[in-house]
């Protein structure tokens, strides 16, 4: 997602994980409940990080029954150009038409999940990429390198490993791409400052 905004403070950052979990929790409620039970279940068998469901609107994504209805071949890396807090209200919009399956936060690692795998996010801006991949959004800016924090790249790392293990998606460059490589993407992100090197490396550790 490239929507640009006004770069917050340091200090507005480190109190994102604060401020997220907060908001989980006002946001889970008896209805979300059985998402979350489904989806600790789905996970039983891989070693997922620690998610907190915030679901996106649902007129932002696609329902689905993946990897059924399509094989799930990549996991496509997005940076926000926004804040976790501002992204997150872009993904409850109904009238955004946008969503990611995943976003980590920059100061902790905090992991929100906005839309289960089996379904359809709009991340790619490319209908059969969409159909096959896991979209991951990070909190940042392409052009300020300060917010790939090591925690972010922690998180994500191992939050990818995962996907990669479920559904047997290699953990290469091949597979695991920026969204400015998605055939007929006008994105730039994760950008020039994402290291590729470090964050497949912490992938195949993972």
């Amino acid at each position: 997602m490239e929507t640009h905004g006004r770069t917050p403070s340091r200090r507005t950052l480190l109190r994102s994980g604060a401020y997220l979990g907060a908001a989980a929790a006002g946001l889970t409620t008896a209805a979300t409940t059985p998402a979350r039970a489904d989806a600790r279940r789905d996970r039983a068998a891989v070693a997922y990080p620690p998610t907190h469901w915030i679901p996106a609107s649902t007129s932002n994504y696609r329902v689905s029954s993946r990897p059924t209805a399509y094989p799930i071949d990549f996991v496509v890396i997005h940076v926000t150009q926004e804040t976790f807090p501002d992204a997150m209200k872009i993904f409850q919009d109904p009238a955004k038409q946008v969503s990611a399956h995943y976003m980590v936060a920059s100061a902790d690692g905090y992991i929100g999940q906005f839309v289960r795998e089996k379904d359809v996010a709009w991340h790619a801006g490319n209908r059969d990429y969409n159909n096959r991949s896991i979209g991951i959004e990070h909190e940042g800016w392409v052009d300020k390198p300060e917010y790939f924090t090591d925690e972010l790249y922690a998180s994500s790392a191992a939050l990818t490993a995962a996907v990669c293990d479920r559904y047997g998606v290699p953990k290469t460059r091949a597979h695991i791409i920026g969204h400015s490589e998605v055939p007929n993407a006008d994105h730039t992100d994760p950008g020039k400052y994402w290291d590729w090197d470090r964050y497949i490396d912490l992938v195949k550790a993972a």
